[in-house]
C-alpha cells in the first residue's frame, strides 16, 4: 500500500528520509481528553481493548490530534497470556492483575498456544478498521510483549518492582521456564503474523523488564526468544525495545531486527557505538522532560536530534508518555522534531 506519509517505514528500512519521523509509545491513551471520553463510557480498560470499533477510534486519535507519523494499534501486551488461558484484569490504582498465576508445572501444561484468529480476533478487527479509516495517511504499528516480560507477569501475578518470583523460577525451574517461554514465543509469533496479515506495516516487541536480568540470564531467557521472533517476522520491519538492557545492545544488534529502541538512561552515542551502523535507533527523550518549560523541552529535543542524527533514526520518548502529561507539551515535542533543520 502507498502511504501519504511513509517516513517511519523508510527510516526503519534504513532508507534516506526528508526529515526524522516521530511517534510516541502510549500515544493512544490517557494524555488525550478524547481518549478519556471514550474510556469513561465503558466499564473497563479491557472492554475498550476488546471493542474493535472503539479501539480503532482511539488508535487514530493521536494521528488526528498530535500529528504523529504512525498509528500504533490500541491494545495491551497482556492479551497474549489471556489468549493462552491465563486471564488478567486491570485494577484501578494497581494495574494488571492475574487472579490465577503460574505456580505449578501443571499450570504451564494447561496453557494453550494462542490462536490469534480465534482468541485475538478483536485486535485483528481493530487493525482492519483502523487501516480502512486511515486510508493510507500513515502506517499502523503492531506490537506484542517480549516472551521474558510476559513470563514475568504470568509468574508474578501483577506488576512488581523486583519480579522476584519470576526471577527465582529461572534459577529453580529452568527447564519449566523454557517450556513456558517457548509457548509464549510461539503464541507471539503467530499473533504478530496475524497482525501483519490484518494490515500493520511495522511491529514492535516490548521487553519492558529486560533490565532486571543479569546479562547471562537475559541471553538465555530473553535474547534466545527474541531471536526466534525476529527470524520468523520477515515481511515488515521489526523494532526491539529492551528497556534497561543497554548491556545487551551488541547482542541485540546481531539479531535480524531493523530497529532498536533506546531508553532515556542510555546516551545516544553509546547506543550507536554498541549497536553499530547497521540498525535504526529509536528514542529516547526522558518522558519527564515533557513536564518542563517549553524552552527546556525544545532545547532537550534538539539536543536529542543532534545526538542521534538524521539517518537510521526514529524520534520517540525513552518510554511511554506518562498519563498526566499536557498534550500541548507533546505537540511541542513533535513540532520541534518536524521543524528541526540539521
Amino acid at each position: 500500500m502507498k502511504y501519504q506519509n511513509d517516513l517511519i517505514l523508510k527510516a526503519a528500512w534504513g532508507e534516506e528520509v526528508s526529515r526524522v519521523p516521530v511517534w510516541l509509545m502510549r500515544q493512544a491513551g490517557r494524555i488525550l481528553p478524547e481518549y478519556r471520553e471514550v474510556r469513561n463510557s465503558l466499564s473497563s480498560f479491557k472492554e475498550l481493548v476488546e471493542t474493535p470499533e472503539l479501539a480503532a477510534e482511539v488508535t487514530i486519535q493521536p494521528v488526528d490530534i498530535l500529528n504523529v507519523d504512525a498509528a500504533i494499534i490500541f491494545s495491551d501486551i497482556l492479551v497474549i497470556p489471556d489468549a493462552m488461558g491465563l486471564p488478567y484484569v486491570m485494577k484501578k490504582g494497581i494495574g494488571p492483575v492475574f487472579p490465577k498465576k503460574i505456580e505449578e508445572p501443571s499450570d504451564i501444561k494447561n496453557l494453550r498456544v494462542a490462536n490469534a484468529q480465534e482468541d485475538l480476533h478483536y485486535v485483528l478487527e481493530a487493525i482492519q478498521i483502523t487501516k480502512k479509516r486511515l486510508n493510507g495517511r500513515v502506517p499502523i504499528i503492531g506490537f506484542a510483549g517480549a516472551p521474558w516480560t510476559i513470563f514475568s507477569y504470568m509468574l508474578e501475578g501483577s506488576g512488581s518492582k523486583t519480579f522476584s518470583q519470576a526471577r527465582k523460577f529461572l534459577y529453580t525451574e529452568s527447564k519449566l521456564a523454557h517450556e513456558l517461554l517457548e509457548k509464549i514465543t510461539e503464541s507471539t509469533i503467530e499473533y504478530l503474523k496475524a497482525q501483519i496479515d490484518a494490515g500493520v506495516e511495522i511491529v514492535q516487541v516490548f521487553d519492558s523488564w529486560a533490565g532486571i536480568l543479569p546479562p547471562d540470564q537475559y541471553k538465555e531467557f530473553g535474547l534466545k526468544y527474541l531471536d526466534a521472533i525476529c527470524n520468523s517476522i520477515t515481511q515488515v520491519p521489526i523494532t526491539l525495545f529492551a528497556k534497561g538492557a543497554w548491556y545487551a545492545y551488541e547482542e541485540l544488534a546481531q539479531l535480524s531486527c531493523n530497529t532498536i529502541g533506546v531508553d532515556w538512561n542510555t546516551k545516544p552515542s553509546l547506543a550507536r557505538e554498541l549497536v553499530g551502523s547497521g540498525k535504526t535507533l529509536q528514542g529516547n527523550l526522558d518522558p519527564c522532560m515533557l513536564y518542563s518549560t517549553d524552552e527546556d523541552i525544545i532545547a532537550a529535543t534538539k539536543n536529542m536530534l543532534t545526538s542521534f542524527g538524521t539517518h537510521k533514526y526514529i524520534a520517540n520518548l525513552g518510554h511511554g508518555v506518562y498519563p498526566d502529561t499536557n498534550p500541548e507539551k507533546v505537540k511541542l515535542f513533535i513540532d520541534t522534531i518536524k521543524n528541526y533543520k540539521f
